[in-house]
């Protein structure tokens, strides 16, 4: 039912394992500069999928409502703390723990190959985009956990969880899911990794985190008003 989930975890778990073998053998210098390519990757990832929208209003008011929402529940602070357990418990050491850990999960979730390769396995299909997904997730991984440390394998419990449950999802609901609520969730998604991208580059200090529940704003905003 999730095989091309279970597949992309254990990509990325390699990968991962591969960047944090590489990382005890890089110097500093080169450790930074891959930290600046993922930074403006991320950014050039992020307009790409932004442009997908259809509705700039549905954009900015689940950009709005969401970072609202977000901001209420205090999310950055509890992904934080999350991230400082997962820490304690994997005796990781690095200051990026949890930049790592939250930069590879929405690097691994917000494109469009997420939903729509969720959506393909759940209503039956083979989940090739997934495998395709995977690949290239692997590849990333590696380059990631070389900069950013042991935090990226941590990020396949949050991958696990939301696109297995996008694929459980589709089970049921997927016949509610138009192409045209995907873009929007894509493109949404697209603006939270411009913003990361601003992060990592140290740009400034987006609380990126916050705003997350803008995904779930599009996804509703799109189905009643598109």
């Amino acid at each position: 039912m999730i095989l091309g989930t279970l597949v992309n975890v254990a990509a990325v778990l390699a990968g991962g394992t591969i960047g944090l073998l590489v990382h005890t053998r890089l110097p500093a210098r080169f450790t930074k500069i891959v930290f600046q390519g993922i930074g403006l990757f991320t950014m050039f990832l992020g307009v790409s999928l932004a442009l997908r929208t259809s509705n700039y209003l549905v954009m900015i008011f689940s950009l709005v409502i969401g970072s609202i929402l977000g901001e209420m529940m205090q999310l950055d602070l509890h992904l934080d703390r999350l991230g400082d357990r997962l820490k304690k418990l994997s005796g990781g050491t690095s200051s990026r723990f949890s930049e790592g850990f939250i930069t590879a999960f929405l690097l691994f979730c917000m494109g469009s190959m997420t939903v729509l390769g969720a959506f393909e396995e759940g209503l039956g299909g083979r989940p090739n985009l997934l495998f395709a997904k995977s690949l290239l997730d692997g590849v990333s991984s590696i380059a990631m956990a070389a900069a950013l440390g042991a935090g990226v394998l941590f990020s396949v419990i949050p991958l696990l969880f939301y696109q297995g449950g996008l694929t459980l999802l589709a089970v049921y609901l997927g016949n509610l899911f138009s192409e045209m609520v995907i873009n929007e969730l894509t493109s949404v998604g697209g603006i939270l990794l411009i913003g990361l991208g601003i992060n990592i580059l140290e740009i400034s200090k987006l609380k990126i985190l916050n705003m997350i529940p803008s995904l779930v704003v599009a996804v509703i905003l799109a189905y009643f008003f598109l």
